[in-house]
């Protein structure tokens, strides 16, 4: 070395702090690159991904590489280094080299090209897996050679490389932190879309049906006359056909098949008929997540259902549009009220809530935090909260939210005020 000038050395010096900058700025750009759009580009056979991706598909032969280059440039750069030093210095040139060579590496081998990788991994990862694929192959001995012996010992540990795959995929949450992240990425309607189908799984059946004491539909042993008037007046494809009571259901009449009825000139003065041509009921057990019973729906090919509890009494009824009302938001054609429909606001900021309004269209549509582990209906969850039934013109604080009972009848709240102006948190509430 006493040979080599030290311009040389400068010289050779600054190359390998290069080569250690691109070792660096490599690894971190190959480990941040975006794995699901890398995958997206490789299926569009994007040249820079396949490589990129052949080379991700074994992390542990590209890491042994990149090391073994990065470490042999840092020493062979801190021999270099202190040479120099040694000329400069002398005996002093071993500590001015040791703590000048590692903030100069730190600097400008290691945050630096660390940070603009990380920043842009694509710009870093596409050019350098041309010369980590070449050094991959020319290295391909030593490397191996070096992964023999870190498997051998992670093996020790209790590690084993091939427990790592798979570990790519993402849980519900994780997608749907991924999907709120987009941006203008994806269009806002499907985010929500998208989001919403996520959240099926948390929400029942019973959560979107039309309660009992809503549904439409045909008393068979109503007169003659009262039946024909609710099929020629009907607003609904579909009405159910029970017998006294809708617990003693007989089966769901279609209008295509009334029409087809009226048309044969066979729709006279018969029950008989109604009851021949009403279609069996397909029933829906208590507590089944929407995304299980879209896919029984699609399965049955079935498009409405009976909901019922554990003894078989029915609860409501729900239909495949309920189900896609959750992810595509409420059609157009739907009969049932809107929140925007059951909420009156008034002139001091309050808003008058009918009884039977969901707590869960309340909470998405008002952007409010009603709690719906429980009854599914205002009126419910205030009488659940009191275990009575309340007096008119008496106030509660449920959930944070002062609401005042407006009127009662029928052992039901018809109309409540809530004042989110007022809200506290129940934590708030409970210290206060």
């Amino acid at each position: 070395m006493d040979d080599i000038s030290t311009s040389t050395l400068l010289i050779i010096l600054a190359v390998l702090l290069l080569m250690s900058a691109y070792f660096s700025g490599s690894e971190t750009g190959m480990m941040s690159v975006n794995r699901y759009r890398l995958r997206h580009l490789a299926q569009q056979q994007n040249r820079s991904a396949l490589r990129v991706q052949s080379l991700l598909d074994r992390p542990d032969r590209l890491i042994g590489l990149i090391l073994i280059g990065n470490n042999l440039v840092n020493i062979a750069a801190s021999s270099i280094a202190t040479i120099l030093c040694l000329r400069w210095f002398g005996d002093a040139g071993i500590v001015v080299a040791t703590f000048g060579l590692t903030l100069v590496i730190l600097i400008f081998a290691e945050v630096t090209p660390k940070t603009i990788a990380a920043m842009y991994p694509e710009r870093v990862a596409f050019p350098s897996s041309l010369l980590l694929k070449w050094l991959l192959k020319l290295c391909y001995p030593l490397v191996s050679f070096v992964n023999m012996i870190t498997n051998g010992f992670m093996r020790l540990l209790g590690i084993r490389p091939s427990q790592t795959q798979g570990a790519e995929a993402l849980s519900s949450e994780e997608l749907r932190t991924v999907v709120n992240e987009a941006g203008s990425l994806i269009p806002s309607s499907h985010q929500e879309m998208l989001l919403s189908i996520l959240d099926l799984e948390k929400v029942a059946v019973e959560d979107v049906m039309v309660p009992r004491a809503d549904i439409i539909g045909i008393d068979i042993n109503n007169d003659w006359k009262v039946i024909v008037k609710q099929l020629s007046q009907g607003q609904h494809t579909r009405l159910l056909l029970y017998r006294g009571d809708i617990d003693d259901a007989i089966g769901f009449l279609h209008a295509r098949d009334i029409m087809r009825l009226m048309s044969k000139n066979q729709f006279e003065a018969d029950k008989s008929i109604l009851v021949r041509a009403a279609r069996d009921i397909y029933f829906i057990p208590e507590g089944t997540p929407l995304n299980v019973q879209l896919l029984k729906f699609q399965r049955n090919k079935e498009r409405i259902g009976l909901v019922v509890d554990e003894y078989g009494d029915i609860q409501g009824l729900v239909t495949l549009e309920d189900i896609l009302e959750e992810i595509v938001g409420d059609f157009t054609t739907s009969m049932s009220p809107t929140p925007s429909e059951i909420v009156h606001p008034q002139p001091d900021g309050s808003y008058l809530i009918e009884g039977s309004a969901n707590i869960r269209e309340l909470n998405k549509e008002m952007n409010w935090e009603l709690p719906t582990d429980g009854p599914k209906t205002v009126s419910g969850l205030i009488i659940e909260q009191l275990g009575d039934i309340p007096q008119v013109n008496m106030s509660v604080r449920l959930a944070g939210y002062p609401i005042e009972i407006i009127d009662v009848s029928d052992n039901t709240i018809k109309m409540a005020r809530i004042q989110p102006d007022y809200y506290l948190s129940p934590t708030q509430d409970e210290d206060g």
